[in-house]
């Protein structure tokens, strides 16, 4: 299967998931809006979602996929089974102990994970009592990336880009059916996050025994693999989620500052989007086939996936940034006013939307860059590039903290150290001669920045002429919005036309290619 067609696959699923987490996230801005209880909850939603992103699919499948892949092909399927067994019982017993420990032991870690509620009493023991409702989530969901790992290593994405879509169904089923009968909304929503893991896990359960994938249980047994692997995924844990690890630290702070958690969240799950939607499509279905044309020696076929892989990356990404620039207002407006979340909400939300936005397409290069690494089974070089983008993300923190910019410096924080990430790692593939910018690339991206320029320019004079309708009813809100992000398409697509960036003759063909 081509990236495109497999990164399409991905992306559309990931898109639904996507839609169906908007939905999920409006209504939690309409139970909850910005205060208390929203604080508390992103606080227990983040900590186990991090971990899983952290270690589970950041630093798991960067270490797994390409060990695996590689035992299917120099040993066969059923060395690789036995792999996985080996890897699912240590793993199991692992996630098992963090479990139960992080449980008993909440009450401390939450002086660490969220200083601030001290302030708050009410709001620190909620946080506690929900981040114990939701921490066994991270077992199941670890358990999960090892069963995505196999499946996408044998090239059946669909069904791991649908499992996010599970979770957010657990949640807005919560919301409906448990919240009328828990002490407040937010329990229900941690009862959700809970079950989809489990929900989660049954899912690619099936599809693994149905591909005859399923590793099967058994005692545990640190093996040379199972070391080898752990051996990997300590620098991968740091090396593959930089931008995490800035999130989290960004939460610590921001918990200090009433509010700031919930605006940091509502922000980053709408710049979550495209690097959701395009970045861990692409990265997803380029990892999987640069360890193939690695490991075959094939590095001139590696080094033009990579090219086409940014370009792809960036074809629909650079717009996404420039269009979060430009229209945060009515974006948060449509998105989360109404019911507990208010106007002044929504104007402390878009500032930070904006500055999460700058660091969007570096996050986009991150995904592509890393994977290179990973396939080379080099989980050191991006660790030690990471070390220094998370001390550049602190420093700034502890600067906007004492300055007005407060919780928006945060954000923006966040998106100086993904730029720093991105400029070195880049550097560093190309002084090894495993990334190269050919002239295809060069090509395209000048257009695609040209495009997305004067698609930027056309919607800032297009907004002021719609504003009155964002006072509106939700309805005619989101009808607006619609007129106005078809707009802005419609301009980028015929301003990459005009200016040659692909022929539509040569859409079937690009299709075929990696």
């Amino acid at each position: 299967m081509s990236l495109i067609r497999s990164s399409a696959t991905i992306g559309s699923l990931t898109l639904l998931s996507r839609i169906f987490g908007f939905v999920r996230d409006m209504m939690i801005a309409n139970l909850l809006g910005a205060g208390m209880l929203s604080d508390a909850f992103f606080v227990a939603f983040k900590i186990p979602n991090f971990m899983r992103r952290l270690f589970a699919e950041g630093a798991f499948n960067s270490a797994f996929l390409p060990l695996y892949a590689g035992v299917v092909a120099t040993e066969g399927k059923e060395k690789a089974r036995i792999l996985s067994q080996e890897i699912h019982a240590v793993l199991f017993v692992i996630l098992l102990i963090i479990t139960v420990l992080a449980i008993i032991f909440m009450p401390a870690l939450m002086q660490v994970l969220a200083p601030g509620f001290d302030k708050d009493p009410a709001k620190y023991e909620l946080a506690v009592t929900l981040t114990r409702i939701t921490f066994p989530y991270i077992l199941f969901i670890s358990l999960v990336s090892l069963q995505g790992g196999i499946l996408n290593s044998a090239d059946k994405f669909a069904a791991v880009a649908a499992t996010p879509i599970i979770m957010n169904v657990c949640l807005i089923i919560a919301m409906f059916v448990v919240a009328p009968i828990t002490p407040t909304p937010a329990h229900a929503m941690a009862i959700g996050v809970m079950f989809s893991g489990v929900a989660q896990y049954l899912w690619l359960l099936y599809f693994c025994r149905k591909a005859d994938l399923n590793p099967r249980f058994a005692f545990p047994k640190m093996t040379e693999n199972v070391k080898k692997l752990f051996v990997l995924i300590a620098p991968a844990a740091l090396g593959s989620s930089v931008a995490q690890i800035n999130l989290m630290i960004d939460v610590i702070i921001a918990s200090l500052i009433p509010g700031a958690v919930s605006f940091l969240y509502y922000a980053d799950r709408i710049s979550e989007l495209p690097l959701g939607v395009i970045g861990i499509a692409v990265s997803t279905a380029l990892l999987p086939m640069l360890s193939k044309q690695i490991r075959s020696g094939q590095i001139a076929t590696a080094i033009h996936t990579q090219n086409r892989a940014l370009e792809l990356s960036w074809l629909f990404g650079l717009p996404a940034t420039v269009a979060l620039i430009v229209i945060p207002y009515p974006i948060i407006a449509v998105m989360y006013e109404r019911g507990a979340f208010y106007s002044t909400d929504t104007s402390a939300t878009f500032h930070t939307l904006i500055a999460y936005a700058v660091g969007l397409p570096a996050f986009l290069a991150i995904k592509i860059l890393a994977s290179t690494f990973y396939a080379n089974q080099d989980t050191k070089t991006p660790v030690k590039i990471a070390i220094v983008c998370v001390a550049i993300n602190l420093c700034f923190n502890i600067i906007s903290i004492l300055t007005p910019l407060q919780y928006v410096g945060l954000a923006l924080s966040t998106s100086i150290a993904g730029w720093v990430n991105a400029i070195c790692l880049g550097y560093y593939l190309n002084k090894r001669g495993l990334f190269i910018i050919d002239d295809m690339f060069k090509f395209r991206i000048t257009r695609i920045f040209t495009a997305s320029i004067i698609m930027g320019a056309i919607l800032l004079v297009t907004y002021p002429l719609m504003q009155d309708y964002f006072h509106h009813k939700i309805l005619i809100k989101v009808i607006a919005l619609s007129i106005l992000i078809s707009i802005g398409g419609f301009a980028y697509a015929m301003s990459l036309y005009a200016f040659g960036f692909v022929k539509i003759s040569q859409i079937r063909e690009y299709f075929k290619k990696t």
